[in-house]
């Protein structure tokens, strides 16, 4: 069956007549009539334009004449072959193990939310631990100067450059 003879069946099968069928699929009127009389084989766009409006139609009928017309009926087809020879189902990843299993395989301290937890095994710290890393300090920490004795110190100091967390500094000479 010819691409001409196919955009007539899918004309018949749209229940328009080819002038309703060239508004509906927003083509010029002439156009249709020129390709399923064979004078012009159908663009591209042409094509295209019918497979957004009809998309029940699969491209391989429509593009080589394979197949068949309408996807429903390739599901009726695969649906009988599938009843003569439908395998047993096999179980995907997630049915394999269960999540007792998951927990049991996985070293982690029991608490009451790691075996409440379904999402995955991660530890969380507890709430008094979470009170503690929230908390600011609120002294600054003593600073230790460390000092290094060399016996042969060649090196002089030049300057002591300190930098604060908001953004100053002092800078000392000796």
């Amino acid at each position: 069956m010819s691409l001409n003879e196919r955009i007539s069946k899918i004309i018949e099968y749209s229940g328009y007549t080819p002038s309703e069928f060239a508004d509906e699929i927003d083509v010029q009127r002439s156009s249709i009539s020129h390709v399923t009389s064979g004078r012009n084989k159908p663009s591209l766009e042409f094509i295209i334009k019918i497979k957004s409006r009809f998309p029940e139609i699969l491209w391989d009928w429509l593009v080589n004449g394979e197949g068949e017309m309408l996807k429903s009926e390739l599901k009726e087809e695969q649906n009988d072959e599938t009843e003569k020879t439908k395998p047993t189902s096999l179980p995907d990843l997630f049915t394999l193990i269960s999540e007792d299993e998951i927990l049991e395989n996985v070293d982690l301290p029991k608490t009451e939310e790691n075996i409440t937890q379904s999402e995955s095994p991660i530890s969380y710290q507890s709430k008094e631990e979470q009170k503690i890393l929230n908390s600011q300090p609120l002294e600054n920490s003593t600073k230790k100067v460390i000092t290094e004795n060399t016996d042969n110190q060649t090196n002089k100091i030049k300057r002591i450059v300190l930098f604060y967390e908001n953004g100053k500094f002092e800078s000392f000479e000796p």
